[in-house]
């Protein structure tokens, strides 16, 4: 009965905790980047999927953008298309953008909207191409990665009205120009740029890591990061391989619009949560300036790792 006793006590602190946040983002705008690991293991995917429906529950304005590279591959290899990427962006010709489009803006963003309302949430699966969301130009810098997109603009018509509704927007990253062809868009960069225009209050992508490591061990964590310091931090090699083009898409959606963006472990269940709703957060925080540091408690210790000692 005590250890009962002492069980719900924890979970009403934990409730307690959460709280201010929720008021704190209630009425605002979280754009999260799913995929990765997260998207693998159905423990995973159904960790995510209550989290973003909860957000919606407290009255906060969530948009989930979501990849779908190994889904792509899987098909490709199935019609035997080998996959070919140049510095990680997949080379995307005329049938292999068709290909792309089905899986993504189809197999992939039904089957999460399915999972959303299988859970009793509400949510509108949509595409990049849908409306003219997100209007894009082929890649102007390399010829043989097919069609690959640029962002040219974001029209928010469509998001801003299953917003409105209620809803839970399920965006698939592909892009379409003017004359109507698609092209497949890096869905870091589609995130940013559609958390941008909707000027979000956090930008949150799921990573396969606990976020920007000082060196390999997990243990170094570095939590927060200002812009300032990213070059440096890249110039030393800190900030290193697929990291970069990850915090390149935090630094343009701060530059356009989103208060802050966070890269968080997508492989902790719940991490989305811990995120918002916790004093401490979890991840890799990016900030418009050094000054910032996390909420805490009265008398509570800074968190080891927040300086950056640079």
């Amino acid at each position: 009965m005590l250890r009962k006793k002492k069980l719900v006590i924890s979970e009403a602190e934990i409730l307690a905790e959460a709280l201010p946040y929720m008021q704190k983002y209630y009425g605002k705008t979280i754009v999260v980047k799913y995929g990765g690991n997260a998207m693998l293991s159905k423990e995973l995917e159904d960790s995510v999927i209550r989290d973003i429906i909860l957000l919606n529950a407290v009255g906060i304005r969530v948009v989930l953008v979501h990849g779908g590279g190994i889904e792509i591959t899987a098909m490709l290899d199935q019609l035997n298309k080998k996959s070919k990427f140049i510095n990680g962006i997949r080379c995307t010709d005329k049938e292999t953008v068709e290909i792309v489009k089905m899986v993504l803006c189809g197999k992939v963003n039904k089957n999460l909207v399915s999972l959303i309302h299988k859970n009793n949430g509400k949510a509108v699966g949509l595409c990049g191409c849908d409306g003219g969301m997100i209007l894009a130009e082929k890649q102007k810098h390399s010829e043989e990665v097919g069609y690959v997109g640029d962002i040219v603009k974001i029209n928010t018509e469509l998001i801003e009205a299953a917003l409105r509704e209620n809803y839970i927007p399920v965006i698939a990253g592909m892009g379409m120009d003017d004359q109507g062809q698609a092209y497949n868009i890096n869905g870091d960069t589609a995130a940013a740029a559609i958390a941008g225009a909707l000027k979000a209050e956090r930008l949150i992508y799921m990573s396969n890591i606990r976020g920007v490591l000082r060196d390999k061990d997990e243990s170094s964590l570095i939590e927060k990061i200002s812009l300032e310091e990213i070059p440096n931090l890249i110039r030393t090699g800190i900030i290193t391989g697929g990291m970069i083009p990850k915090i390149s898409s935090c630094v343009y959606g701060m530059k356009n619009g989103v208060d802050m963006a966070v890269i968080i472990d997508g492989r902790v269940p719940h991490s989305i949560l811990m995120e918002l709703f916790s004093d401490k957060g979890v991840g890799t925080m990016l900030t418009k300036t050094s000054g910032f540091r996390r909420e805490k408690k009265e008398g509570q210790e800074e968190t080891p790792g927040k300086d950056l000692g640079i």
